[in-house]
């Protein structure tokens, strides 16, 4: 068994999983090498977080949804790749300025002193773009769910010849009128 400060000089330490001996709580490190070594000691709140982060990841979905992002990043830029790159020249054929997603509309324009025009527009052709990419992704992630996720099987029921209510296969009374069943 490895001791909690594998690189200690004194050997006397518990081990991992009962430390024993009082530890130096400014450093949480053997007390007896702190003085003279204190770069071969392990700290032992480094070695409890990790422990603890360990465990998050293991015993919740924080890793599933971690992994869950990164794929959802991922296939948000190829549908976003799909419908730029493929869908929206195909539509902006059918519209009359070609480039819809530059339509705008202008409020105001100004010329500075140096000829340089600047406008202040509402930019109205990217967000419709901005929603029909949302509408395309949102479609694509529909389709990979209903794909991949399916429901768990309803559980058997029978129904109670007194009121009508359903109770589980197993059940011996029922649940809503207390009547016997068979």
């Amino acid at each position: 068994m490895t001791s909690l400060y594998q690189g200690c000089s004194q050997k006397t330490l518990a081990p991992l999983a009962t430390v024993c001996m009082p530890l130096d709580a400014a450093m949480a490190c053997c007390p007896a090498c702190v003085d003279r070594r204190p770069d071969l000691c392990f700290m032992l709140e480094d070695l409890a977080v990790v422990g603890e982060f360990r465990g998050f990841l293991t015993k919740t979905n924080a890793l599933a949804l971690a992994i869950g992002v990164i794929i959802g990043a991922a296939v948000s830029n190829i549908v976003s790749g799909l419908a730029s790159d493929i869908l929206m020249p195909v539509i902006g054929l059918l519209l009359p300025k070609g480039d819809w997603r530059q339509l705008r509309i202008v409020i105001s324009k100004v010329t500075d002193a140096a000829g340089k025009t600047s406008e202040n527009a509402i930019l109205y052709g990217h967000f419709l773009g901005t929603v029909l990419d949302f509408l395309i992704i949102a479609f694509v992630v529909f389709l990979i769910v209903k794909a991949l996720v399916k429901p768990a099987p309803a559980e058997p029921t029978k129904t109670c010849p007194e009121c009508l209510e359903k109770v589980p296969v197993a059940a011996r009374r029922c649940r809503a009128c207390t009547s016997a069943l068979n």
